[in-house]
């Protein structure tokens, strides 16, 4: 089964680490990665840029509008995900419990991707 495990964490807190701290959060990030990728759970996944960057769209009378960035003053926000394929959800669990932000402050959101049938709904 996939699971999108979505990354969710505190705007700046990389900044605030100490070079030493940061050289020792990606490389864990690095650690997790490569056993992801070698025990064949690894499908994909991507950081996202600040986001000051976003656009939303929303509809406005019936009509679709684009905002720039998301206004709400937010403690988080979505930095990224992985997609991973796992034989359980606990062991996606497993996964995003050993992802460094969250020590940080951070979060993550484990989420099963439904089949091309959407019979999981």
């Amino acid at each position: 089964m996939k699971y999108m495990l979505l990354i969710f964490n505190r705007p700046g807190f990389v900044e605030e680490l100490t070079e030493q701290e940061r050289d020792a959060l990606f490389a864990e990030v690095g650690t997790i990665m490569q056993e992801l990728s070698e025990s064949g759970e690894w499908v994909g996944g991507e950081a996202l840029a600040d986001p000051s960057t976003t656009k939303t769209v929303v509809a406005k009378g019936g009509q679709p509008a684009v905002t720039d960035g998301p206004f709400l003053e937010a403690k988080e926000h979505f930095a990224g995900y992985l997609t991973v394929d796992c034989e359980t959800e606990e062991r996606a669990v497993e996964i995003a419990k050993r992802w460094p932000d969250v020590r940080y402050g951070g979060r993550m959101e484990v989420r099963a991707i439904m089949n091309d049938a959407g019979t999981e709904m």
